[in-house]
């Protein structure tokens, strides 16, 4: 019995034998396999991305900012909402939301939503921006006749009013100047000549005119503060026609890089004090994202033939190319660009990719040698946009330091604010991109 139960399962084995070598995968080796098409194990996707995944992340974000910053006054005390904003009292407030309507970084956002319009051609993203700076200057107008006694600290738009530093004026003028354009807003057109007035009389300046700070140390430049003035001083340029506002811009430009460009690395330091002498050199990553920005925004303002038009070409060629240089294999930038054991930030990754696509797509930059670069970039970009619309992964707030533990360990948030522009600046100039250029992959690599 045990005999024939065991030559039972010989023969049973014998049968799987076909099966079995057929479910076994061969040895991978060079005479059987085409190696070099063997598919990678990217660590983000890979190749151009469709115009329909990139619009459904610009919708996701959308949908969250939009019910993030309502766009509302009520009494602070009573908490009931305002619908007549000639009666304002020193209580009135903007209905608190996840992120402020009036910051810098809201500066940005607002003209992101403008682009995103453009590109999709959906309302809904410029009407977010029209909406909101309405309100700011329904309520800037209604303010002006509260006495500050009773205002106390609650006045909204103290900002707009009162501007006190680069902050409070240049991107929101920046923006605010763009929203004037398309809406024909008289309303906004006061608090765009004082934001203006701000940045071109009374922030500090070195003797040269170089645009400074009084911290964290005497006569402080802050790369940062590039986007701070030169959107604002361009944007102001092209709507009167003035050229001394595009003189001023340029030279921001011009002198910042003349003390902070480290040519040999082809990218910025965050910060100069003009009592220093050697300087540490943080090349954080967000900072020069401003920095290109400034560059991306100016260029789109200035005439053509503008004589100094070519320098600032020249610079932001030059400060592209050493970015490419720095890109990681995953798509992003880290924190301190130098450092690969510094962390992968969105914030900076979606400017970069944003200016370098826009280089690309107005002729600036050769589309083959750098068009590949921002494929990469908004690949990586938009796996930081979760399924709420939040943007993952973004530095908070940064002030500047001499040491690099302090870039290292700053905090990542979803409520920091400083990644949604650039996020939805970044999808919108992608979606130009695909429809400019046939992107494709050639043996196994991204090509223009």
């Amino acid at each position: 019995m045990k005999k024939v139960l065991l030559l039972s399962i010989i023969l049973s084995f014998l049968d799987m034998i076909p099966i079995l070598s057929q479910t076994i995968p061969q040895k991978v080796t060079d005479s059987n396999t085409p190696l070099h098409a063997l598919q990678p194990d990217y660590p983000v996707p890979y190749g151009p991305a469709k115009a329909e995944d990139i619009t459904a992340v610009l919708n996701r974000l959308y949908s969250y900012l939009d019910a993030s910053t309502p766009a509302k006054v009520i009494d602070s005390k009573t908490k009931a909402g305002i619908n007549d904003l000639t009666n304002l009292t020193g209580d009135a407030v903007f209905e608190p939301g996840v992120f402020r309507l009036i910051s810098y970084e809201w500066g940005v956002t607002y003209g992101a939503m403008l682009l995103a319009g453009d590109a999709t051609d959906d309302n809904k993203f410029s009407d977010y921006t029209i909406k909101r700076m309405g309100l700011i200057a329904d309520v800037a107008r209604n303010f002006k006749a509260i006495k500050p006694t009773t205002s106390g600290g609650n006045n909204p738009v103290r900002s707009v009013l009162d501007p006190r530093a680069l902050d409070d004026a240049g991107s929101m003028c920046a923006a605010m100047i763009k929203t004037y354009n398309i809406s024909n807003n008289q309303a906004l057109r006061p608090y765009i000549d004082n934001y203006i007035d701000y940045i071109s009389k009374k922030q500090l300046r070195l003797k040269d005119g170089t645009l400074a700070r009084n911290r964290p140390l005497p006569n402080t430049l802050w790369l940062d503060d590039l986007y701070m003035s030169v959107p604002a001083l361009a944007q102001m340029g092209k709507l009167t026609g003035n050229n001394d506002y595009f003189e001023d811009a340029c030279k921001q430009i011009i002198q910042f890089s003349q003390r902070m460009f480290n040519k040999d690395k082809g990218v910025y330091m965050h910060g100069w004090v003009q009592d220093m002498e050697p300087h540490p050199e943080f090349y954080w990553a967000r900072c020069n994202g401003w920095a290109l920005l400034a560059m991306t925004e100016l260029l789109d303002a200035m005439p053509s033939g503008y004589p100094l038009k070519k320098d600032i070409l020249e610079q932001f060629r030059s400060h592209v190319k050493g970015l490419v240089s720095l890109q990681s294999g995953s798509g992003f930038w880290h924190q301190l660009m130098d450092r690969n054991d510094s962390y992968l930030e969105t914030s900076a990754t979606a400017i970069f990719t944003f200016c370098i696509a826009h280089g690309v797509n107005m002729g600036w930059l050769d589309a083959q040698a750098f068009g590949p670069a921002s494929v990469l970039g908004w690949n990586a970009i938009q796996t930081k946009v979760n399924d709420q619309g939040q943007v993952e992964g973004t530095c908070v707030g940064t002030g500047m330091a001499f040491d690099p533990a302090f870039y290292y360990h700053r905090p990542v948030n979803v409520a920091a604010a400083h990644g949604y522009g650039p996020v939805m600046l970044a999808g919108a100039e992608m979606l130009k991109l695909i429809k400019n250029y046939h992107i494709v992959i050639n043996d196994s690599a991204v090509m223009f």
